[in-house]
């Protein structure tokens, strides 16, 4: 619990600024130390001096800056480098804490059925606390697609983000290459605190994922421009959800929906296409086509009628 603790109060810290355009310095001590008692029977947490951290931290993970004025107080700083990548895991960060620390709250959220079974992460706190203090992890890490095979890593970890109802660390291996790792596969894990590392700023790390869908392994995989062609009744559903922020809508009438897209072709992109293969149709570029078609093609094999047992 001691390790959970000031990540839940981060996440109160921004929740108070965010509601509040000004709060002087003791007005945000005792809201913050009030609402840890009655959440958590977490008493006098925090001080002046851990507020100082804790906004460091906020910065660092979401990018939000926290600035004073010596006659108003404490605000949140409009940053135009807080990012998309940065909101998401913000409100991502947000719900968890939410849904985790109020149990009359739980039973009006009807969370996915499909969970895998460590759908509690309890490493993430952790994590959070190796990214503030840039301190090296290490951990078992389970391989699928090498028949379960198991092998140490020890990370430089960078960001959390999530995709697709899982967790991933994101961070730098020990051939110094960017990889992403599902919490749901890593065990044993643990925080190196004699191994120290220095933060890498050459990257713009969320610029990689902006520019794909789901998660990034790649960074050779070329930007595409990419065309898709939906019908009526699908068209409206990927309006109102895009499939990616660089969405742009062509054409739109009774016949369907049709837009372009600039990102890198992921396996999670493919994935989303074929879960609306009833009515969508890629244009544009031929290999995505040619893509979905082998995939049907392998998909109606494994499916016909005649080979059921």
């Amino acid at each position: 619990m001691a390790k959970v603790n000031p990540i839940r109060r981060l996440a109160i810290i921004i929740n108070k600024l965010r509601s509040s355009e000004y709060i002087p310095t003791q007005k945000l001590i005792d809201e913050v130390n009030q609402t840890m008692q009655w959440r958590y029977s977490e008493a006098n947490g925090c001080t002046q001096r851990t507020l100082q951290r804790d906004f460091n931290t906020i910065e660092e993970l979401f990018g939000l800056t926290i600035s004073h004025n010596k006659n108003k107080g404490y605000y949140i700083v409009q940053n135009n480098e807080y990012t998309d990548f940065h909101e998401e895991l913000l409100r991502n960060f947000e719900m968890l804490n939410a849904i985790d620390s109020d149990s009359v709250l739980q039973q009006y959220v009807l969370a996915e059925h499909r969970r895998h079974a460590n759908s509690t992460h309890a490493n993430i706190a952790e994590i959070l606390d190796a990214i503030r203090n840039r301190l090296t992890v290490e951990f078992d890490y389970t391989l699928f697609r090498q028949g379960n095979k198991v092998i140490p890593k020890q990370v430089e970890p960078y960001y959390l983000k999530e995709s697709q109802q899982r967790w991933y660390l994101v961070g730098y291996d020990t051939d110094k290459r960017l990889k992403c790792f599902a919490l749901d596969r890593i065990s044993l894990f643990r925080i190196a605190a004699d191994k120290p590392f220095t933060r890498r700023e050459d990257i713009d790390i969320p610029a990689l994922f902006r520019e794909s869908f789901g998660i990034w392994n790649d960074p050779q995989t070329p930007i595409e421009e990419i065309i898709l062609r939906y019908d009526a009744l699908d068209g409206a559903f990927v309006k109102t959800l895009p499939l990616h922020t660089s969405q742009e809508t062509i054409s739109d009438n009774d016949e369907g929906l049709i837009i372009k897209l600039r990102l890198r072709i992921t396996n999670d992109f493919v994935m989303e296409l074929l879960s609306r293969s009833r009515s969508v149709e890629v244009i544009k570029p031929y290999s995505l086509r040619k893509r979905l078609y082998d995939t049907y093609v392998k998909a109606a094999a494994h499916n016909t009628p005649e080979n059921h047992e």
